[in-house]
Parts: structure tokens; sequence; C-alpha cells
């Protein structure tokens, strides 16, 4: 369905040209899509309009080709200096002339600006973006007053909202600011807006009488699951690993734990990067374009990484922190599958994750306290429901959805593996005559503290007689932690509804006042549950494959005394474990056990993965699915920070000033760096403490020991070397022999 882009048109030569021509000549399609034209006519016919249309559904060709078409500069107010230069990256990849779109904002130099204004002035270009910050500078407002404009177009407007998930003060000044310059048309755009936001947005910027276009938010092709926050990161993993060669994004809140993610993933052979706010603009920038061009697969990030990126491929987002809002979630998981292909989200929930958000929040003023709390209930309320998740996401964004037929009604966990389900018909009516009785006003937490009976402010103050009818018999119903989950339910099957005003304020449905009427057959699920599930590390020692062990043990001293070495030397107590617990049976997993480098695969792994092969296929086991993840201990970046010292014959005093730590401590990380597999030098120290019969000596000791233990060459040696020469020969040992 496209045609060719003429790779050189002019800026102003689709001035005038009808919408089909526009489209056909810049853009290469010959057929708009969803509602496009609609949007496209309301802008050329100088309306406002607003705009919600999921990720990817194609929101900026909404104004971008009315800009082309009228005379004069449209103005893009964009939040992100990366958005905008992505956005006039690709509008300057259809022509010839790159000044037919600009930004304008706090990176460019003073030169940079003056150029960019002479093009805007000079009429040659057709889209500004700027930021709301350099919009409200007054040199900027009066060049704006000075050239001609045809509309502004206000991109993700969710940011004026503090409703919204990424609300930013400076938006809700922009209408000021437009009044300022001049009368325009104006386009509001947003991938993510409930009711709430909605109605926000549009009062906020006075386009109450725009024209709303909204685009469903249901993207059938993505498959949404929450697993419970116990042992994600080896999940991470192994997602990653089975996943290799596609493209994800793995979501974090911290900037410590995106670095520590990533580090893992590529210590377990992901093609992987991290990307926060606290990296360099440029390093940022750079990761963002190898993503872009695959040279990365999996890139770890906090929200900072996501906005305007136009990656059709992203096969899979997890989520390893819950996000603060399902505007956040519904957003972020948005950039899986833009393609039409298939998208896996997965996320990560933790009752201990909620509890530090909230924590987090009780440093907040009152206002913002309260709506934020009530956007992690939400949040909390989609991780724990039993129904479609699908359903509960399209019922938060005012959008109706068939769980048993719709657009995707078997893409999500509880679709597939649904819970448990019973006969709620008297709860259901009990529940909504309670709703009747306070009269509509109230959050679903107040209508759980009366049914539980539980004093607190609200339900002290509250004066409605009839409500002591009501306290304390929800116990006699269901249990007091599932009052909250059939709460949703009951609003997702239409019988109560939140006021848009109100954000969280439930009342009757016409559908709720005739079921109190009418009472009827309603079907409720119970919860699954999210307690912590033990790994399979925590189950004691029943996890060992002790026979396997016994076998590689017998196995690794016939190797010792093959090659004249002390077995310790081979492999590890620890390593063999590891090896009767997983099974490694081809040189990729036994890298992944611990304490096993490429070094030691290259020169002792052959025998024993053919031991652990011929096992497992005479014993007839069935392998655990779980994931082997190489710990990133002796790879991170304090770790290549030393090997780097050592290679620059630096002191182990002045190392360990560097490193912040003591020399105890210094020995030790080298130890840890030793053991997973890479060679350090240290040559030059043992000559400052040591001459070489004495190395000799102590070396000779180590190939003699039984396990290669410090005490027992401590207990050998007498008094004859300090602890610290002593740790230094082996450290050296241990390098050169076993790795």
């Amino acid at each position: 369905m496209e045609t060719p882009v003429d790779p050189f048109i002019d800026a102003g030569s689709l001035v005038g040209s009808s919408v089909e021509e526009g489209l056909a000549r810049f853009f290469g399609f010959n057929q708009f899509k969803g509602e496009q034209e609609l949007i496209v006519a309301s802008l050329m016919e100088g309306r406002n309009a607003f705009v919600i249309m999921p990720t990817g559904g194609g929101k900026s060709l909404c104004y971008q080709l009315p800009a082309l078409l009228q005379e004069g500069t449209a103005i893009v107010v964009s939040p992100l200096i990366a958005l905008m230069k992505n956005q006039v990256d690709a509008i300057r990849g259809h022509a010839d002339d790159p000044d037919i779109a600009h930004f304008l904002n706090s990176s460019l130099s003073k030169n940079d600006i003056l150029r960019v204004k002479e093009a805007v002035a000079t009429g040659r270009t057709k889209l500004l973006y700027v930021a709301p910050e350099s919009l409200n500078k007054r040199e900027n407002a009066d060049f704006l007053r000075s050239v001609r404009l045809s509309f502004f177009a206000i991109d993700e407007a969710h940011c004026i909202s503090e409703w919204g998930h990424d609300f930013r003060p400076e938006y809700r000044r922009l209408r000021e600011i437009i009044d300022g310059i001049g009368t325009f048309p104006i386009i509001a755009l947003t991938a993510t807006a409930t009711p709430k936001v909605q109605h926000d947005i549009q009062k906020n910027l006075g386009i109450l009488d725009a024209d709303v276009y909204k685009a469903s938010f249901n993207r059938a092709n993505l498959f949404y699951e929450v697993r419970p926050k116990e042992d994600a990161l080896r999940q991470v993993v192994q997602h990653a690993q089975e996943n290799r060669g596609r493209s994800g994004i793995v979501y974090c809140l911290s900037r410590k734990k995106v670095e520590e993610i990533a580090d893992t993933l590529k210590v377990n052979g992901i093609k992987a990067a991290a990307y926060h706010a606290g990296m360099e603009a440029a390093h940022r920038s750079r990761i963002q374009d190898e993503f872009l061009m695959q040279d990365v697969d999996v890139i770890v990030a906090t929200i900072a990484f996501g906005m305007g990126i136009d990656k059709p491929d992203v096969r899979f987002v997890i989520h390893y922190d819950m996000p603060k809002s399902l505007e956040a979630y519904y957003q972020e998981t948005g950039r899986a599958g833009r393609d039409g292909g298939e998208g896996h989200c997965i996320a990560f929930y933790g009752l201990q994750d909620m509890e530090k958000m909230e924590k987090f929040l009780s440093g907040k003023p009152i206002a913002e306290r309260e709506i934020g709390t009530q956007l992690l209930a939400e949040v909390a309320g989609y991780a724990e429901t039993p129904t479609s998740r699908r359903q509960y996401l399209l019922h938060y964004f005012g959008e109706e959805f068939d769980p048993a037929a719709g657009p995707g009604w078997d893409m999500d966990d509880n679709a597939r593996n649904p819970p448990k389900s019973y006969e709620g018909q008297e709860i259901v009516h009990h529940l909504l005559k309670l709703v009747e009785a306070t009269g509509g006003r109230h959050r679903a937490t107040f209508l759980c503290d009366v049914l539980m009976d539980r004093e607190t402010q609200e339900t002290s103050t509250y004066g409605g007689e009839k409500v002591s009818e009501f306290k304390g018999t929800g116990a006699s119903f269901a249990d007091p932690e599932e009052w909250p989950v059939i709460i949703r339910q009951i609003a997702l099957g239409g019988l109560l509804q939140k006021k848009t005003e109100e954000f969280g304020v439930l009342s009757l449905t016409n559908e709720g006042k005739r079921f109190l009427t009418e009472p009827r057959s309603f079907t409720l699920y119970r919860p699954k549950s999210m307690r912590v599930i033990a790994s399979r590390e925590s189950l004691g020692g029943t996890a060992l494959d002790q026979p396997l062990f016994d076998m590689l043990q017998a196995l690794r001293k016939e190797e010792a005394d093959r090659l004249e070495l002390p077995p310790f030397v081979v492999f590890s107590d620890v390593s063999l474990e590891e090896m009767a617990t997983h099974y490694p049976c081809n040189e990729d997993e036994l890298l992944m056990i611990n304490g096993v480098g490429s070094s030691k695969v290259r020169k002792f792994g052959a025998p024993f993965i053919a031991l652990i092969q011929h096992y497992v296929e005479q014993e007839g086991i069935d392998r655990p699915g779980d994931t082997v993840v190489r710990s990133v201990a002796g790879r991170n970046a304090s770790k290549v920070h030393i090997i780097q010292k050592l290679d620059r014959r630096m002191s182990l005093e002045d190392i360990a000033g560097a490193q912040q730590c003591t020399v105890d401590e210094l020995l030790g990380m080298i130890e840890g760096i030793v053991a997973s597999g890479t060679k350090v030098g240290l040559d030059y120290i043992l000559e400052e403490y040591l001459d070489e019969d004495s190395v000799e000596e102590l070396w000779d000791c180590f190939m003699e020991s039984e396990n290669g233990s410090m005490q027992e060459v401590i207990e050998e040696m007498g008094d004859a070397y300090s602890e610290e020469e002593i740790r230094l020969v082996r450290i050296k040992f241990m390098s050169e022999v076993a790795n």
C-alpha cells in the first residue's frame, strides 16, 4: 500500500496540495490509518483537536501533514530533547532541505539559534519543535509573534495533568503562553489518558470544544503477564537468553538497579546496555542508536528511555519494578510489537516494592500524595486482578472490552490460566446496597473499612445512619483481603463507575441500580496468590544431585592427577555443587557456573560435560528449566578499574585508596576476579615483598596442597611469611594455573 517517496521534496512545494497528494508524495502512503484523515481535516479547517492514540498508531503524521500543507510554521511542544531530535531527523529524511524542520531548545548554541530563527522567518521551516521552557523565554515568544504560524501541537499532552504519569508544571502554562503569541488552532496528542486526565488536559488548554478522536487502547498482539517478584533477575536473564537476537527493554526505577541488571545480562552473553538520565547525553544518544541499529539487543533503562523511540520490532518489555501508574505501564509496554508482531509484556510485582513507593510518597505534599496513592492503588489492582488483565487495563482508560471474545481476549496469563470462580450474587448485592446507602461519594478503601468495621478518620466522621447496618458484615461474605479485588471485579462488570472529577470515587451505574432491584447471577474469581515462591536454591540440599556430585569429585581427582595439579585448581567444590544442581551439558551452560571462566572450560571442561551428558541420558533426568545466571561479581565497573590499575602497575595502597576500601578488602576483590576466570598481573607487587626463591617455595606449597586453603599453607610455613605475602602468591598461583 506504499508508493515510492520522492527524496527531493522542497519545504514549500506541498503548500496548497490536497491531503491525499501530500500523504503520497511526502510520506509514501496512499491511504490513511484509522482516524488520521479526520484529524488532519480538523486542523486544515482551523478547529481544535484532541487526539488519544496508542503508541505506534501514527500520531505524529496527524500534525506533520497539515503543517506541510499550510502556510507558516507549526509549533510542536515536546518534553524531551531526544524526542525532538528523532522527530526532526525523521522529517528531514523525506526532504532535500534540512530547514524543513528544526528544534529550539537548550542544547543549541547562540549561532545555532540564530540559524533556526532565520529559517523560520524566511518560511523555509514548516515544523519547529520547542520545549515548554524554551517557549516560556521572552525572546522566543517575541520572535514567534513576528513570524507566520499555522497552529500549535502539544505532544505528550498528558504532561499537563497532575493525574497523568509524567506531570510537568511548565506544561500547565502553555495556554497562557500561546495566548501571548496569538490566536491559533491547538491539537493536543497523547498515547495515554484516562477520562479524568483527558478532561484535565482539555480544560487547561481551553479546548473543551475540540474535536475528540480516541482510538482503541487495545493492543491485541501484546501478551500481558504479571509474576511474583521472586528470583526476578534469573527470570530476566532466562527470558533474554530464550529470545537471543531479539529486541527487548527492561525497565527499573533506580539507576543502580539498571546498571546491575545490564551488567548481569552482558556477563551472561546478552548484547545489553544500560540507559538512564545520569549518563551524559552523547552516551545516551549512542546507546539509543546502537539499539535502533541492532548492535544492542536489550536496553535496561529507567523511564528516561523510550519516549519517541520508533523501533517497531521490540519483542518484549519487562518491568523489573512495577511503574508508578497504569498510564506509565501502558505507554512503556506499548513500545513492544509496534509492527503488529508479537510482544511479550512481563511485570514483576512485589508488595515490598509497593510499600517502598508508598513510603516515598509520604514525604510529598498532601495533594500530590493523594494522587500518587490512588495511582499506585490502580497498579496494585492490575497486578492482583484474577480476571482479564486486558479488560482491567482498557476499563481504566474508559474503554469496554469483552473478556470472552474481544480482540486478544486470550493474550494474558489470567485468560490462559484462569483462577477459580464462584457465585457472587449475594456479595455483589450487599456491596451495591452499601454504595447506594452512602450516596456513591466514596472510594473503595472507605467501603472496605466499613465492611470490616475498621475505625478511620473517614468512617468515624461519616454521619450516615444507614452505614451502621453494614459495619463488620464483610467478614461473613469474604476474606478481608479479598474485598478490594471483589470491588474491582464489580466495577469491571459495569455495575460501578469512577467519577471523572473525583478520582477513585465509586458510584452506581444504571446497570448497578438495576441489579439492586433485579439481582442476577454474577461470577466472581478468587485472587491469585502473590506469595513468595521458594527458589530451588532455597530448598536446602534437596536441589543437589549427590550421586552426580560424587562422580564429579572422582573425575576431578582423576584429571588433577593426570595433569599433575591439585584438584581445587581444576574446579572448586562450589562449582561442582552447581554442576550437580543444574546439569550443564555444553560449553555455554558450563560457563554459567560460578567460578568457571572460558579458560577453565577450554582446559578442563570437556570430560565434565561428557560425564554430565551421559548421566542425564542414563538416568532420564528432566533438566530444570531455570537458567543458571553468572554473577557480575568481578565483572562490574569497579572490577574493571582494578584490572586497569594493576595493568598500570599501581601500588595496592593507591588502588585501595581509589576504590575507597582497605588493602585487605582489595585483595578479596582481586581473588573474586581470579575466581571468575580472569588473569591478573601481580608480579610487580610480589617483587616488592618476596624474592624468586620465596615465591617458588610458596608456589610449591600450594601445588602440593589438598584444597589450596590459606590456613593449610600458613600452618605449614609457620612465621616464615606474612598472611598478606602468602595471599599474594596464592592469587598468582590461581591466576596462572587455574586460568
